[in-house]
Protein backbone atom coordinates (compact mmCIF):
# COMPACT_ATOMS: atom_id res chain seq x y z
CA UNK A 1 0.00 0.00 0.00
CA UNK A 2 2.36 3.12 -1.30
CA UNK A 3 0.12 5.51 -0.32
CA UNK A 4 -0.05 4.49 2.95
CA UNK A 5 3.60 4.56 3.31
CA UNK A 6 3.86 8.22 1.91
CA UNK A 7 1.06 9.25 4.60
CA UNK A 8 3.51 7.87 7.32
CA UNK A 9 6.71 9.53 5.83
CA UNK A 10 5.51 13.16 5.47
CA UNK A 11 3.49 12.81 8.83
CA UNK A 12 6.80 12.10 10.52
CA UNK A 13 8.88 14.38 8.24
CA UNK A 14 5.95 17.60 8.92
CA UNK A 15 6.41 16.11 13.03
CA UNK A 16 10.76 16.20 12.79
CA UNK A 17 10.44 20.20 11.14
CA UNK A 18 8.12 21.36 13.74
CA UNK A 19 10.40 19.85 15.92
CA UNK A 20 13.40 21.60 14.50
CA UNK A 21 12.45 25.05 13.69
CA UNK A 22 9.39 25.04 16.40
CA UNK A 23 6.00 25.35 16.80
CA UNK A 24 6.29 29.12 17.55
CA UNK A 25 8.82 29.76 15.01
CA UNK A 26 5.52 28.41 12.11
CA UNK A 27 3.17 30.04 13.89
CA UNK A 28 4.88 33.13 13.40
CA UNK A 29 5.35 32.94 9.61
CA UNK A 30 2.04 31.69 9.08
CA UNK A 31 0.71 34.65 10.88
CA UNK A 32 2.28 36.97 9.16
CA UNK A 33 1.66 35.16 5.36
CA UNK A 34 -2.19 35.49 6.88
CA UNK A 35 -1.80 39.03 7.41
CA UNK A 36 -1.01 39.50 4.09
CA UNK A 37 -4.78 37.77 2.99
CA UNK A 38 -7.20 39.92 1.84
CA UNK A 39 -9.22 39.24 5.27
CA UNK A 40 -11.20 41.78 7.43
CA UNK A 41 -8.23 40.86 10.38
CA UNK A 42 -5.81 42.10 7.89
CA UNK A 43 -7.85 45.24 7.36
CA UNK A 44 -7.57 45.68 11.15
CA UNK A 45 -4.07 45.42 11.40
CA UNK A 46 -3.38 47.84 8.46
CA UNK A 47 -5.89 50.32 10.07
CA UNK A 48 -3.92 49.35 13.61
CA UNK A 49 -0.62 50.55 11.90
CA UNK A 50 -2.01 53.51 10.44
CA UNK A 51 -3.73 54.65 13.56
CA UNK A 52 -0.18 54.13 15.44
CA UNK A 53 1.41 56.83 12.57
CA UNK A 54 -1.00 59.02 13.59
CA UNK A 55 -0.31 58.63 17.08
CA UNK A 56 2.90 58.97 17.20
CA UNK A 57 2.82 62.08 15.12
CA UNK A 58 0.29 63.75 17.42
CA UNK A 59 2.61 62.69 20.23
CA UNK A 60 5.74 64.10 18.47
CA UNK A 61 3.49 67.23 18.45
CA UNK A 62 2.31 67.52 21.62
CA UNK A 63 5.32 67.39 23.19
CA UNK A 64 6.81 70.26 20.97
CA UNK A 65 4.07 72.45 22.71
CA UNK A 66 4.00 73.98 25.47
CA UNK A 67 1.26 74.12 27.50
CA UNK A 68 1.91 77.49 29.04
CA UNK A 69 2.29 79.64 26.05
CA UNK A 70 -0.22 77.45 23.64
CA UNK A 71 -2.47 75.91 25.85
CA UNK A 72 -5.70 75.84 23.67
CA UNK A 73 -3.63 73.74 20.95
CA UNK A 74 -1.92 71.91 23.66
CA UNK A 75 -5.26 70.77 25.19
CA UNK A 76 -6.89 69.89 21.55
CA UNK A 77 -3.87 67.52 21.02
CA UNK A 78 -4.13 66.38 24.78
CA UNK A 79 -7.35 65.12 23.73
CA UNK A 80 -6.67 63.77 19.99
CA UNK A 81 -3.91 62.05 22.15
CA UNK A 82 -5.72 60.33 24.83
CA UNK A 83 -8.69 59.39 22.43
CA UNK A 84 -6.01 57.81 19.60
CA UNK A 85 -4.54 55.66 23.00
CA UNK A 86 -7.73 54.36 23.77
CA UNK A 87 -8.51 53.33 20.16
CA UNK A 88 -5.12 51.58 19.86
CA UNK A 89 -4.77 49.83 23.32
CA UNK A 90 -8.63 48.24 22.11
CA UNK A 91 -7.17 46.88 18.64
CA UNK A 92 -4.09 45.38 20.36
CA UNK A 93 -6.42 43.43 22.46
CA UNK A 94 -8.57 42.72 19.60
CA UNK A 95 -5.47 41.46 17.65
CA UNK A 96 -4.32 40.18 20.19
CA UNK A 97 -7.22 37.70 21.01
CA UNK A 98 -6.93 36.83 17.26
CA UNK A 99 -3.37 35.83 17.36
CA UNK A 100 -4.46 33.27 20.50
CA UNK A 101 -7.59 32.07 18.92
CA UNK A 102 -4.98 31.72 15.63
CA UNK A 103 -2.37 30.33 17.72
CA UNK A 104 -5.02 27.54 19.13
CA UNK A 105 -6.53 26.56 15.61
CA UNK A 106 -2.95 26.03 14.12
CA UNK A 107 -2.13 23.81 17.37
CA UNK A 108 -4.84 21.97 17.19
CA UNK A 109 -5.01 21.05 13.95
CA UNK A 110 -1.28 20.51 13.86
CA UNK A 111 -1.59 18.23 16.81
CA UNK A 112 -5.06 16.41 14.82
CA UNK A 113 -3.11 15.84 11.29
CA UNK A 114 0.45 14.41 12.75
CA UNK A 115 -0.21 13.23 16.48
CA UNK A 116 -2.87 12.07 15.83
CA UNK A 117 -1.86 10.36 12.77
CA UNK A 118 1.10 8.86 14.52
CA UNK A 119 -1.06 7.20 16.79
CA UNK A 120 -4.32 6.22 14.77
CA UNK A 121 -2.40 4.65 11.75
CA UNK A 122 -0.84 2.33 13.68
CA UNK A 123 -3.44 0.90 15.90
CA UNK A 124 -5.50 0.75 12.84
CA UNK A 125 -2.81 -1.03 10.64
CA UNK A 126 -1.19 -2.74 13.06
CA UNK A 127 -1.63 -6.73 11.62
CA UNK A 128 -1.40 -5.27 7.42
CA UNK A 129 2.10 -6.02 5.90
CA UNK A 130 3.41 -2.50 4.86
CA UNK A 131 5.53 -4.84 2.04
CA UNK A 132 6.98 -7.91 2.26
CA UNK A 133 10.91 -8.86 2.99
CA UNK A 134 12.36 -11.03 0.02
CA UNK A 135 11.88 -14.19 1.22
CA UNK A 136 14.54 -16.44 2.93
CA UNK A 137 16.84 -13.63 2.77
CA UNK A 138 16.27 -12.82 6.80
CA UNK A 139 17.05 -15.41 9.88
CA UNK A 140 14.20 -15.52 11.84
CA UNK A 141 14.53 -12.49 14.55
CA UNK A 142 14.69 -10.02 11.91
CA UNK A 143 11.57 -10.91 10.28
CA UNK A 144 10.30 -11.20 13.75
CA UNK A 145 11.80 -7.92 14.64
CA UNK A 146 10.19 -6.45 11.15
CA UNK A 147 6.79 -7.46 11.75
CA UNK A 148 6.42 -6.50 15.08
CA UNK A 149 4.26 -5.80 16.45
CA UNK A 150 1.39 -8.04 14.67
CA UNK A 151 1.91 -7.85 11.22
CA UNK A 152 2.59 -11.49 9.04
CA UNK A 153 5.51 -12.72 9.74
CA UNK A 154 8.07 -12.00 6.91
CA UNK A 155 6.84 -8.71 6.19
CA UNK A 156 7.11 -5.02 7.57
CA UNK A 157 4.60 -3.73 10.05
CA UNK A 158 3.87 0.26 9.61
CA UNK A 159 5.32 0.61 13.30
CA UNK A 160 8.39 -0.58 11.91
CA UNK A 161 8.06 1.62 8.72
CA UNK A 162 7.41 4.05 11.22
CA UNK A 163 10.58 3.94 13.34
CA UNK A 164 12.31 3.60 10.46
CA UNK A 165 10.92 7.14 8.63
CA UNK A 166 11.72 8.98 11.86
CA UNK A 167 15.22 7.98 12.04
CA UNK A 168 16.11 8.78 8.31
CA UNK A 169 13.93 12.23 8.89
CA UNK A 170 16.27 12.81 11.36
CA UNK A 171 19.63 11.66 10.46
CA UNK A 172 18.93 14.05 6.76
CA UNK A 173 17.67 16.93 9.00
CA UNK A 174 20.91 16.63 10.85
CA UNK A 175 22.90 15.85 7.72
CA UNK A 176 21.34 19.19 6.08
CA UNK A 177 21.89 21.36 9.39
CA UNK A 178 25.61 20.40 9.53
CA UNK A 179 25.40 21.32 5.82
CA UNK A 180 24.83 25.09 6.40
CA UNK A 181 26.55 25.54 9.47
CA UNK A 182 29.71 24.62 7.40
CA UNK A 183 28.53 27.05 4.84
CA UNK A 184 27.83 29.87 6.90
CA UNK A 185 31.38 29.22 8.78
CA UNK A 186 33.47 29.10 5.79
CA UNK A 187 31.29 32.21 4.46
CA UNK A 188 32.09 33.98 7.70
CA UNK A 189 35.59 32.99 6.79
CA UNK A 190 35.85 34.93 4.07
CA UNK A 191 34.37 38.35 5.25
CA UNK A 192 36.52 38.39 7.58
CA UNK A 193 39.95 37.30 6.07
CA UNK A 194 42.21 40.13 5.25
CA UNK A 195 43.39 41.48 2.25
CA UNK A 196 46.63 41.03 1.87
CA UNK A 197 48.22 44.48 0.69
CA UNK A 198 50.00 45.48 -2.91
CA UNK A 199 53.13 45.21 -2.67
CA UNK A 200 54.85 48.54 -3.40
CA UNK A 201 56.18 49.15 -6.36
CA UNK A 202 60.15 49.12 -6.79
CA UNK A 203 61.91 52.42 -7.45
CA UNK A 204 63.20 52.28 -11.20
Amino acid sequence: MPSLLLIIFVTELIVQLVNTLGATTINDLLWRIYLTLPTPLSLEFAQQRKKQKEYLAVRHELKATSSQDEFAKWAKLRRQHDKLLEDLEKKKASLEAARTKFDRTLTTTRTVSTRGVQWFLPFWYSKEAMFWLPYGWFPYYVEWFASFPRAPMGSVSIVVWQWACTAVIALMIEAATAALVYVAVKQSQKVRQPVPAQSEKKDS
